[in-house]
Parts: structure tokens; sequence; C-alpha cells
């Protein structure tokens, strides 16, 4: 991985999926109660990729994971928090993420958010963005990890790690 900026932006080449779900699992660890995790990426840039693995990480190689896309919302139990996994592609309105009970989820457990942008001013401040870009080879992945509050520290211990 490549080290964390002063800025506290951490990008890294993921060669497929399997790196993109290591990077996952390496990030599981980092993670808190009250965390928001906004996945930003195209349709097929790694996003259920990246959370399913960072889910498995949490709760064990077993968990089934399948794509909130229909459901919108799946939680899940890990010893530490709750894991609440949304996928606001469908949403109509930010305000229907309230009705999925994503203000409980952000207060009590970690929240992985795809397609953030859709919460509009909902979204939280504190948060950490994980943006999955196409790179040159069809399997290949840039991702870009950047955050506020404690997360530039915990990025740095991400790419030291």
């Amino acid at each position: 991985m490549a080290p964390a900026a002063d800025s506290g932006t951490l990008t890294v080449a993921l060669a497929d999926p399997d790196a993109t779900a290591r990077l996952a699992v390496a990030l599981a660890g980092l993670l808190r109660a009250g965390d928001v995790v906004a996945l930003y990426g195209d349709l097929g840039s790694g996003k259920t990729t990246f959370a399913r693995a960072l889910i498995r990480a949490l709760t064990g190689e077993t968990e089934d994971v399948p794509s909130p896309t229909f459901t919108l919302v799946q939680s899940y139990t890990a010893p530490a928090f709750e894991i609440w996994h949304f996928d606001l592609y469908r949403l109509d309105r930010p305000e229907d993420a309230v009705e999925l009970g994503i203000e409980e989820a952000m207060a009590e457990g970690v929240t992985l958010i795809e397609w953030p942008a859709r919460l509009g001013a909902w979204l939280p401040a504190r948060r950490l963005e994980v943006r999955l870009a196409y790179a040159d080879a069809d399997t290949a992945r840039i991702a870009t990890l950047a955050g506020t509050g404690d997360w530039p520290e915990r990025l740095r211990e991400l790419a030291d790690g």
C-alpha cells in the first residue's frame, strides 16, 4: 500500500478483486462503533466486493453477505458492534434513508453506505470515504481513502501495516 499523505489520504492500487478484499480486511481491524464508511464508485467498480470482505472479516468468513441492492439495507452482528450495510442506489429522497434506520445505524454501529451521495446533507461530515475507480487492466482498481476526525491517523496506521 502507498503511504498516507499528510492530507490524510491513502491511495492503493488494486490488481484484482482479491486485492480489493485484502484492503477491506485490513481496514476492518481499524473500525469502531460510530464509524461511517462511504463507498463511492461506478457500477461494477467493487463497492459490494469491498463491503462483503469487510463484513466477513468482522463477523466470520462464513457469513452470507448478499448485496443490499433490493433490500436497501442488511445488518450483521460483529463481536464489538452491529454493522449496517446500505445500498442507496434506488433511493428517491435522502429522507427515505431515515425510514431505513440510518440514523440509529450511524449512532450505534459501523455503517457502510454504497451510493452515499444520495444522502445529500444527511451524510455526516465525520466519515471515511472509500473511492473505487477503474484502472488500466479489466479487474484492476484504484482505491482512494480519505477521512475526517481521527481517520488521517488511522489511515497512516493502515498504510504502515
